[in-house]
């Protein structure tokens, strides 16, 4: 799963570049101008890759409860 997540994370940062957007008069939803509600969805994507980073990939020994008495 640690290999899936550093290919999306990839993929987010390849797909951040995105010069196609800048000149587009495209409204989204009437108001939102194209560019912004790509940069939304590339955030809310970001926000579900480290979810899914610490979901999968933190490392189970940082969890591990102490006895009492030790």
């Amino acid at each position: 799963m640690k290999l899936a997540v550093w290919i999306i994370i990839a993929a987010l940062l390849v797909l951040h570049q995105d010069n196609w957007n800048w000149n587009s008069d495209t409204m989204v939803f009437g108001f939102m101008p194209i560019g912004l509600f790509y940069h939304a969805c590339i955030s809310l994507a970001a926000a579900a890759t480290w979810f899914l980073a610490t979901l999968f990939c933190w490392p189970a020994e940082l969890e591990k409860k102490k006895e009492p008495g030790v």
